[in-house]
């Protein structure tokens, strides 16, 4: 059934892509800045279509990406198109608008998704309560119980299990995590856990607890509407601890999922059914969203943050310095790209 699960990731991938890119799309047209291509895609054009518009839709081989190519993303850039139609042209709160308006469209999916999921079979949050250990795991035998209150993992701070089990994969000293528990006659007790060592069908070692979650269920449209902004808050916030344990080392890049990792997740989820699809799919907007607003050189969030400082300082950015900068930024995205895919090609044998 691989065929199938091609077929879900070419599909879902591509709707993410198109949701945002038509969020940077509309928002240029608009406001008026000229558009030569919008492509969903990357690579070799398998499709194009011009439109009454003069605007070529395009649709490129490989599904892991897309852009919208305007004209003066940097500066002016064709002496035949009129000065006001320059992106870099548009007033400075329209250009903010056009560059975040792709994360944006990305995050509304997400929430949307969130909902529809939740106000068709409920909404689950796993919360920082245990409901049970298992049987000679390593968190009873540190004297872990049911209904002990997570508080903190190695000192960080645990406030859901979307976050708490983020700290689970940061490097621990000699394989040891110190749990912060608050136990249920209301006494909170420090405990060392050396987690059990398991191997996976795919012969991945992996670390093993032995801790059950407690969760709740949000149902209803105002309890629907609660669960997907508290899942959104959640996912983001492990998203920022991941970020933020990747720059201060204790999580490695092998942690990370391509396109072939995010394959292997879709083919799960298909496997347990239209509801995991649905997450996955929200889980992904975020991610998206969450990485292209990052404050890094070729992503939205650099050209964001270029304006930023164009803003504060009174005058533009030196446009070399600009593009250079850019160009070394995609550079090193498409090297991480590629290091993340021969990680995960490596993980599926």
């Amino acid at each position: 059934m691989w065929i199938v699960s091609l077929i879900l990731f070419i599909f879902i991938l591509g709707i993410i892509i198109l949701v945002h890119e038509f969020g940077h799309f509309i928002t240029a047209k608009k406001s008026g800045v000229f558009i030569y291509e919008f492509s969903i895609g990357m690579g070799p054009v398998i499709f194009s279509h011009k439109g009454k518009d003069g605007i070529f839709y395009n649709i490129r081989a490989l599904p892991i990406g897309g852009f919208v190519q305007m004209a003066g993303e940097v500066y002016e850039d064709d002496n035949k198109i009129p000065k006001e139609k320059f992106l870099c042209n548009r007033p400075w709160y329209q250009r903010l608008l056009i560059l975040s308006a792709g994360v944006l469209n990305n995050f509304i999916l997400a929430l949307v998704l969130l909902f529809i999921m939740s106000i068709i079979w409920g909404g689950k949050v796993a919360t920082n309560k245990i409901a049970k250990v298992d049987p000679d795991s390593a968190a009873l035998k540190a004297g872990i119980k049911g209904n002990d209150e997570i508080l903190a993992i190695n000192g960080h701070k645990v406030t859901n299990w979307d976050v708490g089990q983020i700290y689970l994969f940061y490097k621990a000293e000699n394989n040891t995590y110190d749990f912060q528990v608050k136990h249920e006659d209301g006494k909170i007790e420090n405990l060392k856990v050396v987690p059990n060592k398991k191997t996976n069908d795919k012969g991945v070692e992996q670390n093993v607890f032995g801790i059950n979650l407690n969760t709740y269920e949000e149902k209803g449209i105002w309890g629907s509407i609660k669960y997907a902004f508290t899942k959104f808050g959640n996912v983001i916030h492990s998203m920022a601890i991941t970020i933020g344990g990747l720059f201060t080392g204790q999580l490695s890049l092998d942690n990370l999922s391509g396109p072939v990792g995010i394959y292997k997740v879709i083919d799960d989820s298909r496997e347990q059914g239209i509801i995991q699809l649905i997450y996955i799919t929200a889980f992904l907007c975020i991610n998206v969203g969450f990485i292209n607003i990052l404050p890094f050189p070729a992503f939205d969030g650099g050209h964001i943050f270029f304006m930023i400082v164009e803003k504060i300082k009174g005058s533009p950015i030196n446009v070399k310095f600009e593009s250079a900068c850019n160009l070394v930024g995609f550079a090193l995205i498409m090297l991480l790209m590629i290091y993340i895919t021969i990680q995960d090609i490596l993980h599926l044998f």
